[in-house]
């Protein structure tokens, strides 16, 4: 690599008293987005980042090239139907943006796709590429058709900022309707007659506090605030259940829920409560014809099933009781059969609950995969629309056919170039971690590849999400260079039920990191790794900042993505986004002095040392809303102040968002950046 010399972050101390704790922080000075010397710090790092890297120009264009040359660019989604129509989705070559269309519904069966062809009847409802225009960047926040198939409510944004536009459309005459409302968040709701749309909107913190009412064809400024969340701890939201006969409100903080139902035939009424919140106890709704199924871990941590009187919601019969080995994730009623989505034994499964019939599971073919119900919108039919993937199979849809259980493949997304999954091997590894508990990965590498081998570890490891096996195009070019991909299941994510994220979370953060050391250390042991680059993004981002503070030596270089990395700081500061929300996650250190003192003791800014480190690059967006681009800036500034080694580098998206860049190719040439300076730091640590 060049020998550039790094851009210096000037010192301001800023000193704050924290339960008898006097903190210093020099780079405070960089939280203040609007400040010139900000922007100029920002972009001095682009530069230098920019000069580290260029040399790895024509292996980025490579990579890039070779994700490029694997995709079906002109492609089309597998049909859903819902009324009279069939909806998809389908790209183009050499556009960056989807294209949403629909053709009119003829029989039981999707049409027939054909590569590189839209539908014959097709009707385009939203061209993302003609709504982007010159635009940088371009979001897509909601889609939301009405019942009876003929209007459109559909939300744009331009920033990266997560606040929307919420706009109509007439899809019988394709006018755009005067509607047009700004400011609003994710998600909303039709009314079962189509004349009234639900949708919420943020607080200044980002955290979705109030819902709205909007008739269609009036002015927003008319629009009535149906509920507004007043405890900051809880996000709001808005939906309609697949029967289409209620509305749901649901309220949510990290350990606690509140849901609210109004009959969806009568939008002026008022919502009413299932069961109010207690903390601690989640729950969601759906209807199933004469009564509401409940889906809860009120005494029952990894949820159980239940039945509720459509005149009492609130009284809940078990329907599937809990069990110790088996986490239900989620519940889809429909007229003749429920679905429950499920986790055992680190994987995902599916049950069917037939109408009067035995209950059963669907049965998959590979040691580890990831399945889900997907696209099931109408409420009557006899198939289960499922996705599968697995690390070496690409994206799959299934109609599973509930009267003679076949599993019918529909489409399994292309791999072009000669893509043969037998040419690769997926496997199960399990680590020990310090305090004994076994701790899953899974591997992917293709066959013949020499062993041991560079190894990129992928992380994340909070808020019980789970990081499932799954197929990427991209990690191809790692894959096809004798590299292994891994993913560790560390605690604080879901892999292993409810426990395995109560046993990674608060006072026991610490077990995520020293399980992703174990999983480094198990890979190299195990004769896999020679050299391992850690990954991760946002929360698992912090995860590598920790890792790498906890244990430098072990990683090879690590790539931390929009990384929450100055959480402490963070979660401290109260009238900062989502921050009140995150304490049922992390902790409350504002008031708690032992969170706080916990906290500090594995925060990644707090515990940078002066150790030799690996190579690090952190990649970030000045408008991401989630993690804010100065936890980043701040890490490295103090990374190259305090620690020894790197290079350490800081790249910004200047006009992006959490998500990075949005156009498909963009963020093509992003990941294919970051892969390339993985294949060059692996290179230079052999």
């Amino acid at each position: 690599m060049s020998s550039e010399t790094p851009p210096t972050a000037k010192k301001v101390p800023s000193e704050r008293v924290h339960h008898g704790d006097t903190v210093v922080d020099d780079y405070a000075w960089l939280t203040v987005k609007d400040d010139p010397e900000t922007i100029a710090h920002l972009e001095a790092e682009n530069a230098y980042t920019q000069r580290m890297t260029g040399h790895l120009e024509s292996l980025q264009e490579t990579v890039f090239q070779e994700i490029k040359s694997r995709t079906l660019e002109t492609d089309l989604s597998v049909p859903t139907r819902k009324g009279e129509w069939w909806y998809y989705s389908r790209t183009e070559e050499g556009k960056q943006y989807g294209i949403q269309c629909r053709v009119a519904a003829t029989g039981e069966n999707p049409p027939e796709l054909k590569a590189g062809e839209p539908l014959p009847g097709e009707q385009v409802m939203l061209d993302g590429n003609e709504l982007a225009g010159e635009s940088d960047f371009f979001a897509l926040g909601t889609s939301s058709v009405s019942p009876d198939g003929t209007l459109l409510a559909y939300s744009v944004n331009f920033t990266g900022d997560e606040r929307f536009t919420l706009k109509m459309k007439n899809l019988v005459t394709g006018e755009t309707l005067p509607d047009e409302i700004p400011g609003i968040f994710y998600g909303g709701a039709w009314s079962a007659d189509g004349t009234t749309f639900f949708y919420t909107t943020v607080d200044e913190a980002w955290r979705p506090d109030k819902v709205h009412r909007h008739v269609v064809g009036t002015p927003a400024a008319d629009d009535v605030v149906v509920h507004e969340e007043t405890d900051e701890r809880f996000w709001i939201g808005v939906g309609l259940t697949r029967s289409e006969r209620y509305l749901v409100l649901s309220a949510g903080s990290k350990i606690t829920s509140e849901v609210r139902i109004l009959e969806a035939d009568d939008p002026a009424g008022e919502f009413r409560v299932v069961r109010p919140r207690k903390t601690g106890v989640e729950y969601g709704v759906d209807h199933a014809g004469d009564h509401f199924l409940i889906l809860h871990n009120a005494n029952a941590e990894n949820f159980e099933l239940a039945t509720a009187p459509i005149d009492d919601p609130g009284t809940w019969t078990p329907l599937i009781e809990h069990r110790e080995d088996t986490r239900l994730l989620d519940v889809d009623a429909f007229e003749g059969h429920t679905v429950v989505h499920f986790r055992r034994d680190g994987l995902t499964g599916v049950r069917v609950l037939p109408a009067g019939g035995e209950p059963y599971e669907i049965s998959f073919p590979e040691p580890i995969y990831d399945a889900a119900p997907s696209g099931n919108p109408e409420f009557v039919t006899g198939r289960l629309r499922l996705g599968y993937t697995s690390m070496i199979t690409p994206p799959s849809v299934y109609d599973y056919d509930l009267r003679t259980h076949e599993l019918i493949l529909l489409k399994r997304k292309p791999v072009l170039g000669g893509y043969d999954p037998d040419d690769y091997e997926q496997f199960r590894e399990w680590a020990t971690a310090p305090d004994g508990t076994r701790v899953p990965i899974s591997i992917a590498v293709r066959k013949g590849s020499p062993r041991p081998a560079p190894t990129l570890l992928y992380g994340y490891g909070s808020y019980e999400i789970s990081i499932d096996p799954s197929f990427s195009v991209a990690r191809l070019s790692l894959l096809d260079r004798g590299f292994v991909f891994a993913i560790a299941h560390i605690r604080g994510g879901g892999e292993m039920g409810r426990r395995w994220y109560e046993d990674g979370k608060f006072q026991q953060k610490k077990n995520t990191f020293t399980d992703f050391v174990a999983c480094a250390e198990h890979l190299k042991e195990s004769g896999w790794s020679s050299d391992v680059i850690a990954r991760g993004g946002s929360a698992g981002g912090l995860l590598m900042g920790a890792v790498v503070n906890l244990a430098p030596e072990a990683f090879a270089g690590v790539v931390a993505q929009v990384p929450f990395v100055d959480a402490l700081n963070t979660i401290l500061d109260p009238s900062l986004p989502l921050t009140v929300i995150e304490w049922d996650e992390w902790g409350d250190p504002l008031h708690n002095p032992d969170v706080y003192h916990y906290m500090k003791s594995y925060t990644p800014y707090e515990n940078v040392d002066g150790r030799v480190y690996p190579p690090i690059l952190a990649i970030t967006s000045l408008n991401d809303t989630r993690v804010l681009y100065h936890e980043p800036a701040k890490w490295i500034a103090k990374l190259r102040d305090t620690a020894q080694g790197g290079p350490f580098l800081l790249k910004t998206e200047m006009g992006a968002g959490h998500g990075g860049r949005s156009g498909r190719y963009d963020a093509w040439r992003e990941e294919a950046f970051a892969l390339a300076w993985i294949l060059d730091t692996a290179k230079a640590a052999q």
